[in-house]
Parts: structure tokens; sequence; C-alpha cells
């Protein structure tokens, strides 16, 4: 059975498949963003569209 990986070894495997980090982004240059509702594509159906769209096999 083989020991498990020390944390360095780890590093090493992290950096070998990954490569180097970016460097972090400062406080000063983050921006706030502000959630919104997805974008709607159709509009809502009016009332008896559902019937009208099986009638007409749209």
């Amino acid at each position: 059975m083989s020991e498990p990986f020390t944390d360095e070894q780890h590093a090493l495997l992290r950096h070998m498949r990954f490569g180097e980090l970016p460097p972090p982004v400062r406080p000063e240059d983050r921006t706030t963003s502000t959630e919104t509702e997805p974008p709607r594509y159709q509009p809502d159906p009016t009332p008896g569209q559902y019937e009208q769209d099986l009638r007409s096999g749209g």
C-alpha cells in the first residue's frame, strides 16, 4: 500500500496540471454585480393560447 501524497506533492501535481495561477484581483479592481431575472425570450401566453396552439399544431 502506498503512502498518501504530502501537501508539497499535491502542490506540484496541481502546478503540473493547471500551470501558474493568475495574479489575484486587487480590491480596487473589483466590481459589484447585480442579480437580475433571466431574459424572457417569449412573451407570456395570452389566455387560451395553449388551446389555440394545440389546435393549430404549434
